[in-house]
């Protein structure tokens, strides 16, 4: 494990035994797939308290993570209304004048914050749209991007913050269907990207293929349904089902691509 795991894994374990100690909630920043991999491995043994994951919408890549008192803990519904907007805020940014605007990509918006200064862990997913982008964050970033961030490239922006409470977003998808010769990773990649096996296996056993989170570097690696697998650099799609079994013995199934 190198210096930086080490470092988070530490933090993560500190970050528990305070809530647990003080019977407070917790927060880390915001985690990177490989991060979340990391908290989802520690052994349940040496977390004193449980945990929640959350990044403003379903099917966040970037999240941060709450540990929870004892008091919270065996509370089965949906906790973000007590993150939301204590720990993290949604922006829009905008161009000022869209007559004149670029088409800006998500590298764009990403580099003119760290341009910026701002420290990666403290932004969470960048979501870009036909009229902008909208960016979470944590709060102490709020105004100094709405103050400092007013031109990406050659656009100026506008950045405003979007209300907790209105606040709804549902992640776009393509659904496909097709047959695989089993419910194995790489076939599922396989049918998801339009690519053989042989080529994206290289992405599972490189390190770039997360199932709910956790990092799996096996080919076979048996998906399950409902199951989310993220792609670093391609994307991430949901399997939905098995549909049924064709006469040659292949398996037709549904998965949802999110565009």
């Amino acid at each position: 494990m190198q210096k930086e795991e080490q470092l988070l894994e530490k933090r993560l374990l500190e970050l528990s035994r305070l809530a647990y100690h003080r019977d407070i909630i917790t927060y880390s920043d915001f985690l990177n797939p490989n991060e979340l991999h990391i908290l989802h491995s520690l052994p349940k043994d040496s977390l004193y308290s449980q945990y929640r994951v959350f990044g403003g919408y379903e099917l966040a890549e970037r999240q941060m993570v709450a540990f929870l008192p004892d008091a919270l803990s065996l509370r089965t519904e949906n906790l973000q209304e007590l993150f939301f907007p204590d720990e993290m805020c949604v922006l829009r940014i905008e161009p000022l004048h869209k007559k004149y605007a670029e088409e800006l990509t998500h590298r764009d918006y990403l580099g003119a914050m760290l341009n910026l200064g701002i420290d990666r862990s403290k932004t969470g997913d960048i979501l870009v749209n036909e009229s902008g982008a909208l960016v979470f964050v944590r709060p102490q970033m709020k105004e100094f991007l709405r103050e400092e961030l007013t031109r990406i490239r050659h656009t100026t922006v506008l950045v405003t913050e979007e209300q907790p409470e209105t606040f709804h977003y549902t992640p776009r998808f393509e659904e496909i269907r097709g047959t695989v010769a089993s419910i194995r990773l790489d076939s599922l990649l396989s049918l998801a990207f339009g690519s053989s096996r042989n080529k994206l296996s290289g992405l599972i056993e490189g390190a770039k293929v997360f199932v709910n989170g956790k990092l799996v570097t096996s080919n076979g690696y048996q998906v399950h349904e409902n199951d989310i697998i993220s792609v670093r650099g391609m994307g991430k799609f949901r399997f939905i089902s098995e549909l049924a079994v064709t006469k040659k013995k292949r398996i037709s199934v549904l998965i949802h691509k999110y565009i």
